[in-house]
């Protein structure tokens, strides 16, 4: 095995292409898993979530909503996304920052962005142009069984909020918009669409998140996806049962 192939194998930020980088990548988490539980697939969101926002605290402001053919437990949203992620599903953010943040490795999902969609709707109505671009996208089916990540633009997540309310059903919602108007009122409504339709969604309360926690959350999709593909994790259990038996390690 090439060095190459050996540290594809372990733990390493997907965006890391080099040896010295993986290394990093290793021993920052390993860091991270002093601090946080590694018992379900619902840690490792809340551990990727202290690695990129830099803050120990930060783990316990995930929040994970909906349900999956498994059950509606914390790991439900991982699982969905990780489930996407092996068929291939579409990745969707919101703005240009966050798709250039999803990493290109460990997946064949084709990833888009919703701004400069919608142009007309945005001058016609006066709405914001993410608003108007995730209204414009949802007629063409574009968020049916796809992965929406939202981490800019609050009135996105209200938009796509409208959009599950009226019937549009994504795999999974990764919504981190950061800011101090309607930031935090948006994933509250993301939760509340979530949790009435059972769509699964990742969230955290607050005014922080922003493109790169958004980004970084969604790798960690791709990543559980990734060890699921290759035999090193098993994807259908509930996160009770993973924790009784060891099964995240």
């Amino acid at each position: 095995m090439s060095d190459s192939q050996e540290y594809e194998t372990e733990y390493a930020d997907l965006g890391a292409t080099t040896q010295n980088a993986m290394d990093i990548a290793e021993t920052s988490m390993d860091i991270v898993r002093q601090f946080t539980p590694d018992e379900t697939l619902a840690d490792r969101i809340r551990q990727k979530s202290v690695h990129s926002m830099g803050d120990i605290e930060f783990q316990h402001l995930i929040e994970f909503t909906g349900t999956d053919e498994v059950g509606d437990d914390e790991d439900a949203p991982v699982r969905a996304g990780a489930r996407a992620v092996l068929e291939e599903a579409d990745i969707i953010t919101d703005i240009t920052m966050v798709k250039a943040g999803v990493t290109g490795r460990g997946h064949d999902c084709e990833v888009a962005k919703a701004i400069g969609h919608g142009k007309e709707l945005a001058e016609e109505t006066g709405m914001t142009r993410t608003a108007a671009a995730m209204l414009e996208l949802d007629k063409e089916d574009a968020f049916e069984g796809s992965i929406v990540t939202i981490g800019n633009a609050p009135t996105a997540a209200l938009a796509l909020a409208d959009c599950i309310e009226q019937g549009t059903r994504p795999a999974v919602v990764v919504a981190n918009p950061v800011g101090f108007v309607k930031a935090e009122e948006s994933r509250g409504r993301i939760r509340e669409v979530s949790e009435a339709y059972g769509v699964p969604a990742i969230t955290h309360v607050g005014r922080r998140g922003g493109s790169g926690l958004a980004a970084a959350l969604t790798n960690e999709l791709i990543h559980v996806a990734k060890d699921v593909r290759t035999g090193e994790l098993e994807l259908d259990l509930d996160a009770e049962t993973r924790a009784e038996t060891g099964a995240n390690r």
